[in-house]
């Protein structure tokens, strides 16, 4: 078991091992040994981790000397569809920190980053004064969905959707109050 990573913003130096752990999620999924519903020629992608930098909410876990684990920590709501989920615990749109796009190197699974990196952005939205929680996932990704589960998020509802130009996703909506 992993314990404490240190977290950081991104900068375009981690861009690199950001892309590498796409790629290895991306080769695992083409290989059959994960279901996550990515496209590796559409999201995500090096040019999705720029992006997200460019935008100053891209953060990273470090270990032993290297990155782990990236996700994106934002109040950017995935519309249209969180707009159409029956979210149980309403709030103010200045109220909701969302997590987008956690990623933990394969090599790294199991040794409970991604845990790690959820307890992060839990403090990290209480920083700012939120209340309420969200994010999603495929509803193919049950290894996410039980992860979230046992760390107290709610699925509020399963949309189907378009997602970051991925067609036919069916959008898993969690969440959970602080």
């Amino acid at each position: 078991m992993v314990k404490k990573c240190r977290f950081s913003k991104a900068g375009m130096e981690h861009v690199p091992e950001i892309a590498a752990i796409y790629d290895k999620i991306h080769s695992q999924e083409e290989s059959g040994k994960v279901k996550i519903g990515w496209n590796r020629s559409i999201y995500p992608t090096e040019n999705s981790a720029r992006e997200s930098i460019e935008a100053g909410d891209m953060f990273v876990a470090h270990f032993n000397g290297g990155i782990v684990a990236a996700a994106r920590i934002n109040q950017e709501q995935v519309q249209p569809t969180y707009g159409q989920a029956p979210w149980k615990y309403e709030a103010d749109d200045s109220q909701v920190m969302v997590l987008h796009t956690l990623v933990v190197d394969p090599d790294c699974a199991g040794c409970g980053i991604g845990p790690e990196f959820v307890k992060f952005y839990e403090e990290y939205a209480r920083k700012f004064g939120c209340t309420v929680l969200r994010m999603d996932t495929n509803k193919i990704n049950e290894r996410a969905r039980k992860m979230y589960a046992k760390l107290g998020y709610r699925e509020a509802a399963i949309l189907p959707c378009e997602f970051n130009g991925i067609p036919g996703v069916e959008l898993v909506c969690l969440e959970k109050q602080l």
